[in-house]
């Protein structure tokens, strides 16, 4: 059966207010929530980028929802460092945590003041760290020399429910390879042609574990509105790579945003004041073979969505 998430969008929201969304989004209905660990928004127009490990803190305490986020171990975190987080909140909230390990973009990772590797080298980084992070987990002492280097690292606190490693994938390139190490797979809705083939590269090199799928979402009760609300909001997010890995700061985005359309910004978020249609957006990806989609209204003020989505989506779906 297909579970129906929230996603939290510390790129939008403040802390304290996402927060309280989550709760609410829990009380609603929702079943399970996930997140992505950013330094920097991407536009000015979002304006905000709260410590989502922080934040993971407060709200696995206060809810009993299970939480993943997506991070990017290798520049701005050591592996041993987010083994030590994620254990740390996998043995306080057994079987609710995960995270989705990525290569990482610029904008969130050039903080260090070191350079921005090419992508080959990023991806080998990454399965440096997917190595590390995973024996670490399971209780070895561990010593690396690579793209990063470990000396005698061992964690005193093991979870003894392992935290699932997840891969997050957008392109189908990348799918066959992440099945060598991950738990599952999670991607972004694009389209079903794409996402079909990224389920099938995956399953067919031996990837185990849920598919999951972010979606990107806009609704208000006018057409009009709910269009405003994705182009304000998300017309930094079209791109596609290599600009979205090497863009390198929120002007940069704000700049290559300045002439998207709205027809652009339709290509990458459902937009549609018919709350059927998004039963029938969502119908499909489940179709597809996603089994968690966690739904991301993109604006910023996420009480009305919650409200009306728990109301006439979420059982619809079920």
């Amino acid at each position: 059966m297909t579970r129906i998430g929230f996603h939290a969008s510390h790129e939008q929201i403040s802390p304290r207010q996402l927060l309280a969304d989550v709760q609410r989004a829990e009380q609603a209905g929702f079943e399970l929530a996930m997140c992505s660990d950013h330094f920097q928004p991407w536009s000015s127009r979002q304006g905000h980028s709260g410590y989502a490990w922080a934040w993971l803190g407060a709200a696995l305490a206060t809810t009993e929802l299970e939480f993943g986020c997506v991070c990017a171990p290798g520049q701005r975190y050591h592996p041993a460092i987010v083994a030590q987080k994620l254990a740390t909140l996998a043995q306080m909230f057994p079987g609710r945590v995960w995270t989705a390990l990525g290569s990482g973009e610029a904008i969130n990772e050039v903080v260090t003041g070191e350079g921005w590797p090419r992508k080959e080298v990023r991806v080998q980084r990454l399965e440096e760290c997917v190595d590390v992070i995973r024996r670490l987990l399971e209780g070895a002492e561990v010593s690396h020399d690579g793209l990063v280097r470990v000396e005698a690292a061992r964690l005193w606190d093991i979870p003894e429910e392992q935290p699932r490693l997840i891969a997050p994938v957008v392109s189908i390139e990348s799918a066959a390879r992440v099945a060598r190490w991950a738990d599952g797979l999670i991607t972004v809705n694009q389209d079903h042609e794409t996402l079909r083939e990224i389920v099938h590269r995956y399953a067919d090199a031996g990837g185990r574990g849920r598919l999951a799928l972010q979606l990107h979402l806009s609704w208000a009760p006018t057409l009009a509105e709910a269009e405003a609300v994705a182009f304000d909001q998300w017309r930094s997010n079209v791109f596609s790579a290599p600009l979205t890995w090497d863009t390198a700061s929120v002007a940069g985005f704000d700049a290559a945003s300045e002439h998207v359309t709205l027809e652009s910004v339709h290509g990458s978020v459902r937009i549609s004041a018919d709350l059927e249609q998004h039963v029938a957006w969502i119908r499909e990806y489940a179709d597809l073979g996603f089994e968690d989609i966690y739904l991301h209204f993109v604006g910023q003020h996420q009480a009305r969505f919650i409200d009306e989505f728990a109301s006439r989506v979420l059982p619809a779906c079920r």
